[in-house]
Order: structure tokens, then C-alpha cells, then sequence
């Protein structure tokens, strides 16, 4: 009976021992942060509606600074010993070069105008990452000795929260190389950042992904989230809560704004994935709601506009 109930024991603690070592990870990417392109001169400025507004060229410090790719790469190493999926960073630039030979090409219907996204936006899109690891680096000098002071941070690449952070100075040295120091200085931060990366993307993938859905509307659409819908004259606003409440997960939404003409949820939790296993992204998610105010009997066209990842915005009257 004993044998039995050990035996017993052995089985159950090798199947929950499988279950968390099966337990997906979240995808990451390693990019230097605005900070240390800032520092080094790997900035662009451009035209913003009128306000001039510096973002990293990412492209130009891959290219022409060695030390980029060797520090991400130690990075990425480290992460990949843990278990972390990782995105390539200089792979996700090439995609985006080919993309914005396409965007370049491609106009509004209506006014013409170009398509308007900021590069790390647009690296996000691409990489489909869900965590960015922002890497910020110094390298001290003190004599012959060098040590690295840095600071990683983890940010959901949805939200832009930062979820994760590590930051420290590693031991001098005589020697060494930069990506050694860095790798040396991060070593004993790891555990505890990969631990907080990992808590976060269990709560995801309990909770759902969090992501921003906006309604607004055209001047010249004659309807406004106060027009009254079926038998029981229900506004538009109210159905387009009761639609979240059904589709997000476990119905978690808050209402920040709603008036005749707009509406803002925030901390709407999405699922990762689907019924069939495929990521669920926030596209996805408010095209449902989309095609549900474009049917009977609403019938209300709209255009459906996205800013990064997270932010989903609906434009009732028109496309």
C-alpha cells in the first residue's frame, strides 16, 4: 500500500513537473533603448502635424556600431538559456526596410496622405513580440578599468507598461570586452527578470491581453452613440459595452470616457489565442465588433484604425 501511494506521489509531481515545463514563454526582443541612441547619435527627426519629433534609427546603429549587435546578441543568449523565445531585432529591420518601400507607394483614398507610424511602432508590428527588453548601457572608465552600468527594462509591448526591470553595475576589469562586462553585470539580475516576465505573461494568459478600443465618429454621419437601437431602444453605447462584456475575457473592461460622440475603454483583456491555438491580436479582437455594427441591424459603416499594437480605434458613419 505504501509502494502504491509513493509510486502514486512520483506520478503527480512528474505531471505538474512536465506542466511547467511546457508552459509557454512570451516572445521577447532586445532593443537599444531611446536613451543610449540618443547618447550615441543614432536619432532621426522628423515632421510630426507640425512638431519636430527625434526617434531612434535603429537601422544606422546596426550598421555602423559593432557593439550593438554583440551586446543584444549576449542578451539574447542569456534569455534563450532560460527558455525565452526571442525575436531578431536586425531581422525585423530588413522586414521593415521592405515594408516602407510598400508604405512609401501607398496613400489615403480620400486625402492622399502617407501612411504616418512610428519606427518602433512599426518594429513592433513586425516582430510580433510580446515583451520588449529596452537595453540601456554604459560603459565606466576609471583608469585602466572598465565595468558596464545598465539598465534592462521589460515593457508589454501592447501597453507600453513596464513590467520587468534590472539594473546594476558589474565589477571592474582590465580586459574584458564590452558585451563580457555586460553579460557579467546582468548575470545575477536574470533570474529575477525572467521570473517577473514570466509572472506577467501567466497573468495574460489567464486574464487576457490588455489592449485600448476608442469609438468615435464622422462630423457628417447623422448617428451618435445615443441612437437607439430594436425593441428595447437600446443606445449604441450600452451595445457596445454589452459586446465587451461577451468577448472579453471574463468580461474585464473599464468605461473611461462615453458621451454622445465618443467612447473610451481602457484595460480591455483579450485573449492570446483562439479556439484553434492562432494569436489573437487587438486587429483581430475589434474587427469582430466591427463587423457586428457594419451587420443588421445596425448597419452602421465605420473604418477601423489601429496606433501600435494596442490601441484599436472604430469611426462610425463612413470608411
Amino acid at each position: 500500500m505504501k509502494k502504491n501511494i509513493v509510486a502514486l506521489v512520483g506520478i503527480v509531481m512528474l505531471t505538474i513537473s512536465l506542466g511547467f515545463s511546457q508552459a509557454k514563454k512570451p516572445t521577447l526582443m532586445v532593443v537599444p533603448s531611446d536613451v543610449w541612441c540618443n547618447q550615441n547619435g543614432y536619432m532621426l527627426t522628423f515632421d510630426n502635424q507640425g512638431t519636430q519629433v527625434k526617434v531612434p534609427d535603429y537601422k544606422r546603429a546596426f550598421q555602423e556600431n559593432a557593439e550593438v549587435l554583440q551586446v543584444i546578441s549576449q542578451i539574447n543568449g542569456m534569455m534563450a538559456e532560460r527558455g525565452f523565445p526571442l525575436k531578431n531585432m536586425e531581422s525585423a529591420i530588413k522586414t521593415l526596410e521592405s515594408n516602407a518601400a510598400e508604405d512609401n507607394m501607398r496613400s489615403s483614398k480620400d486625402t492622399g496622405s502617407g501612411v504616418s507610424e512610428s519606427p518602433i511602432d512599426a518594429l513592433k508590428k513586425v516582430a510580433k513580440a510580446d515583451i520588449i527588453m529596452q537595453l540601456t548601457w554604459t560603459v565606466n572608465k576609471t583608469g585602466p578599468k572598465k565595468s558596464i552600468t545598465f539598465n534592462l527594462q521589460g515593457l508589454d509591448a501592447y501597453t507600453d507598461k513596464q513590467i520587468a526591470t534590472a539594473t546594476g553595475t558589474g565589477a571592474p576589469s582590465f580586459s574584458a570586452e564590452t558585451p563580457v562586462l555586460l553579460s557579467e553585470a546582468v548575470l545575477s539580475h536574470m533570474d529575477n527578470f525572467t521570473g517577473s516576465l514570466q509572472t506577467h505573461f501567466d497573468d495574460m494568459f489567464e486574464n487576457g491581453r490588455e489592449i485600448i478600443v476608442r469609438i468615435q465618429k464622422w462630423d457628417d454621419w447623422d448617428g451618435d452613440l445615443e441612437t437607439e437601437f430594436g425593441d428595447d431602444d437600446e443606445e449604441l453605447g450600452v451595445i457596445i459595452e454589452d459586446w465587451l462584456a461577451d468577448n472579453a475575457v471574463k468580461g474585464r473592461f473599464s468605461t473611461t470616457d462615453m458621451t454622445a460622440d465618443m467612447a473610451l475603454f481602457e484595460q480591455v483583456r483579450i485573449p492570446l489565442f483562439n479556439e484553434k491555438g492562432r494569436a489573437i491580436d487587438a486587429r483581430r479582437f475589434v474587427k469582430g465588433l466591427s463587423k457586428v455594427l457594419k451587420n443588421e441591424p445596425y448597419s452602421i459603416p465605420n473604418k477601423l484604425v489601429m496606433k501600435g499594437l494596442g490601441r484599436a480605434t472604430i469611426i462610425l458613419g463612413g470608411k
